[in-house]
């Protein structure tokens, strides 16, 4: 089987665990220990316990390795019950240097050029920064002006600030879109009190779940995954819709009361308003299932502090696409049926992708829809064909299979 990457969230960090989802549970199939062996070759036993849909006990393991939020587990099956597990540490961004204080630049004053006993020649003029503080420490000295020039001023236009480099940008771009989607969240939460119902059916769009209202004031989000994956839960607007049989009676995985942030339940499970307005932001960033939510309903308290956490998940997906931009970038300087070495890609691209994400980049390179690789031996690839041919090429067959794409309720297909 192909190696799996697996991003370490906040929540595994503190659980000392890994959740089993769509992509990873096949990895683990029976119950029981089982062993990671680190890149030193030290073995970790670890519990994979399928009725909590997890794998625990990497409490240790992640200390042992020094891991965080957002770093990977590149995880390769060896023999049944044995794993080789590699670590990606993401490198942090370098914090940028301090602005050097700009001093004021002091307004124009008039200065007396020329004098005769009639006439003085005055004009306006700025005076230098070390001038003007000198003169700020001098009282000033009252001028009979007479007859007065003035000429024209002239400003400096500031200089640009230095671009970026391409791999800072790339790797920095998750980071950027997390805080202004929680800024944002902040901002349009406090004014969605009265639109839940709008709030939640753009959530259930961009998220997968089916939106229904099986009384007044509540509203279920039905995950409709089969009789393994799928569940339902159940949003009661205000506190009195929580006084319906409904409420009571309905098989539901998680029953949660709709607040703002602020608001405080006592003894009743929550979201907040602000949180799903965050979620829906992330939503638009990047895909989230139901798959990745069921969790966070489960946890009972999903406020901004758990969207966050979220946030999290969805910074490492975009880091994860900037590294793959950055490689296609860089391969786009080789001329089209050249050789690639691994190695020299790898000390071009530098700390911007390490090298076990850098060969799961080429091999997605090699296999369709791409097939812009061809590997050989000695950590080599044949570059069949050049990125930006490539880039046009599916381009064109993208939009060849949009164009054959039906809704659900249309069952012809389009030749």
């Amino acid at each position: 089987m192909n190696p799996i990457r697996y991003i370490i969230t906040r929540s595994c960090l503190q659980e000392g665990s890994m959740r089993l989802l769509k992509y990873n549970e096949s990895f683990f199939p029976e119950n029981g220990p089982v062993q990671f062996i680190d890149d030193r070759g030290t073995e970790h036993t670890v519990q994979v316990e399928r009725n909590r849909m997890c794998v625990s006990g990497l409490g240790a393991f992640y200390h042992a390795q020094n891991l965080g939020v957002n770093d990977v587990m590149v995880i390769t099956p060896m023999t049944p019950g044995r794993y080789e597990v590699e670590t990606i540490v993401k490198p942090h961004a370098a914090a940028p240097a301090p602005r050097q204080p700009v001093a004021k630049q002091p307004d124009a004053q008039r200065v007396v050029v020329s004098s005769t006993p009639h006439v003085r020649e005055v004009r306006m003029q700025r005076p230098t920064v070390s001038e003007a503080v000198s003169e700020s420490a001098t009282p000033p000295v009252a001028r009979s002006e007479h007859p007065e020039r003035n000429e024209p001023r002239t400003e400096v236009a500031p200089r640009p600030e230095a671009r970026p480099d391409v791999r800072e940008a790339a790797r920095e771009v998750a980071a950027l879109f997390a805080p202004a989607a929680s800024g944002a969240a902040t901002q349009k939460g406090a004014g969605t009190g009265n639109q839940s119902e709008d709030l939640l059916a753009e959530f259930a769009r961009l998220t997968g779940y089916q939106l229904t209202h099986p009384a007044s004031g509540l509203m279920r989000l039905s995950a409709d995954l089969g009789p393994q994956h799928g569940y339902t839960v159940l949003l009661a607007a205000d506190p009195l819709a929580m006084t319906q049989p409904a409420w009571e009676n309905g098989q539901d995985e998680a029953k949660l009361l709709l607040t703002h942030e602020a608001e405080r339940a006592e003894g009743v499970s929550r979201v907040t308003r602000e949180a799903l307005v965050a979620l829906t932001d992330h939503a638009r960033l990047t895909p989230l299932s139901p798959i990745d939510l069921r969790g966070y309903w489960r946890a009972g308290n999903l406020d901004l502090a758990g969207a966050a956490s979220i946030a999290e998940l969805v910074s490492a997906h975009l880091a994860q696409r900037g590294a793959f931009s950055f490689v296609v970038l860089s391969l786009a300087q080789q001329p089209a049926n050249s050789i690639i070495s691994v190695m020299q890609l790898a000390q071009r691209l530098g700390s911007g992708v390490n090298t076990a994400e850098l060969n799961i980049i080429l091999e997605t390179l090699s296999r369709p829809p791409f097939l812009a690789l061809t590997p050989l031996q000695g950590g080599q690839y044949l570059l069949r064909m050049g990125m930006a041919d490539l880039l046009s090429e599916l381009s064109e067959y993208a939009l060849g299979v949009r164009r054959r794409v039906r809704t659900p309720g249309q069952s012809e297909l389009a030749y």
